[in-house]
């Protein structure tokens, strides 16, 4: 798929997807989800690419919704555009590789929403986020949903109803990012943790990342149920069944990147 409002880099282990609307706030329209949803989804079907960058151009990181857009829709055609903004944000937990959103600028509304659906965030210093719906005459339902579940409820509720922004400072006190640096240090942070979030074998990382996702929303005694069972199942074969045996024979594991 041609992209017209993202750059898709591919590097020898990593993808890069920056969203390149910057005279439009990197605004999330129709066809700017649409087309993170494929660079997401047809990423993830790459068994070589280990991890996924999450960036954007110029001095907005994403305003969040086209208005202008909304604006035309009806009650169907909206569902259709808050449906869709829902299947790219979840392709990001859906999908087997690490995606670290590397955050530069505000993130609003939407855009916070991205942002939190990524499995990561590094943030720069000048970063804030924002859920505005709160101050004005349409809160922000569908983004809460993604940057409420880092924060406590307290915090979330905050966020929600006043529709103050916060910033990265902030952001990482309520749990909301995993690094804040100098505006100069946000590239190379980002590759550092996505260095270490990626490390070991691509197919177990991609299980494990699924796997706790699942669990996180299940009770307690489901949760154990579903990861004996795929524990047992890596556990007695291709890279789980290597680990142990790699350790016990005093040599560096050899990763097949498979079950």
């Amino acid at each position: 798929m041609e992209y017209r409002n993202l750059l898709y880099k591919r590097g020898a282990a990593y993808v890069t997807i920056t969203l390149n609307r910057p005279e439009r706030r990197n605004c999330l329209s129709s066809e700017m989800l649409t087309e993170l949803e494929d660079a997401f989804r047809t990423t993830g079907g790459d068994g070589e690419v280990a991890g996924i960058v999450l960036a954007a151009n110029g001095p907005v990181f994403s305003s969040g919704h086209d208005l202008g857009e909304m604006a035309k829709m009806n009650e169907d055609e909206l569902k259709g555009l808050f449906t869709l903004c829902t299947s790219a944000m979840t392709a990001m937990a859906e999908i087997p590789q690490v995606v670290v959103a590397r955050v530069q600028a505000l993130a609003t509304a939407a855009g916070a929403q991205l942002a939190a659906s990524a499995d990561l965030i590094v943030a720069s210093e000048s970063a804030a986020f924002a859920t505005p719906g709160g101050k004005g005459g349409l809160f922000c339902h569908t983004p809460m949903v993604a940057v409420a579940r880092p924060l406590g409820r307290k915090r979330a509720v905050e966020l929600a109803l006043t529709g103050d922004t916060i910033d990265a400072a902030t952001a990482l006190d309520w749990g909301l990012v995993n690094r804040v640096v100098p505006a100069e240090q946000l590239e190379s942070a980002t590759l550092e943790l996505l260095g270490r979030a990626t490390r070991g074998s691509r197919y177990a990382k991609g299980v494990g990342k699924q796997t706790l996702y699942a669990q996180m929303d299940m009770p307690v005694d489901d949760a154990y149920k579903l990861a004996v069972e795929v524990m047992a199942y890596n556990a007695a074969r291709g890279d789980g069944a290597e680990w142990p045996k790699a350790f016990i024979e005093k040599r560096h594991a050899v990763w097949t990147h498979s079950a």
